[in-house]
């Protein structure tokens, strides 16, 4: 029995463009220089409010941080609605969760930087919602690094951490995988530097989702 623990953006969906977007009108709002793409992606997989803060230079999360991440969030509708925001699911990432399903030793499950929100819009609007049988994102638990996402899954699920993998695309993911005691992989296809996932624990690096299938 195996316990597989999927990231979110970066790994099930392409969502740079979007979270970018979203966060570029939400520091215009305060006035503040507007992020890269570059940037934006390197804090990918983090709780917003850790995001904001390091995109700004800043240590811990503050009043203003926390303004900025309340308008962040207002703007969800607003962005979703353009259609050249949506979030599209990598190549291949529809058949192999279509695989992994199929198993019955295989429970899936998401842990995420997202919101319960932003979590559930994706795996709705890509039917994948009756796959993920548990999940923890930024509004239930402390930002990736930190390994409650990934116990509290375990204990909901009734895994061993030791049955679990993790897998994703940033840095944040390998290292919360190695601090619960679980397996990590890490995705090529994301925005994490592949070096850099080595370097954080991640004990296979995969190509192609199918890749995923023979792995667990």
């Amino acid at each position: 029995m195996k316990l597989v623990l999927f990231d979110c953006d970066g790994t099930l969906v392409d969502s740079a463009v979007r979270i970018h977007e979203t966060m570029r009108r939400g520091f215009a709002a305060f006035e503040y220089p507007e992020p890269t793409l570059a940037e934006t992606k390197t804090i990918i997989g983090l709780s917003l409010d850790l995001a904001i803060a390091r995109l700004l230079g800043r240590h811990e999360v503050d009043d203003e941080v926390l303004a900025i991440r309340l308008k962040f969030k207002s703007l969800f509708d607003e962005v979703h609605a353009d259609p050249d925001m949506t979030e599209q699911l990598f190549p291949g990432i529809a058949e192999m969760i279509g695989a992994l399903a199929a198993r019955d030793e295989i429970t899936i499950g998401a842990v995420t930087g997202n919101s319960r929100r932003g979590l559930t819009h994706v795996l709705e609007m890509h039917g994948l919602a009756p796959d993920f049988s548990v999940s923890r994102t930024a509004d239930d638990c402390p930002s990736k690094p930190d390994p409650a996402m990934v116990l509290e899954c375990c204990a909901e699920a009734g895994f061993n951490p030791a049955d679990a993998v993790v897998i994703g695309d940033a840095v944040f993911d390998m290292q919360m995988a190695a601090s619960a005691g679980a397996r990590a992989i890490g995705v090529a296809w994301g925005y994490g530097e592949i070096a850099d996932l080595q370097d954080a624990g991640a004990g296979a690096i995969v190509w192609h989702p199918e890749d995923i299938l023979k792995l667990v």
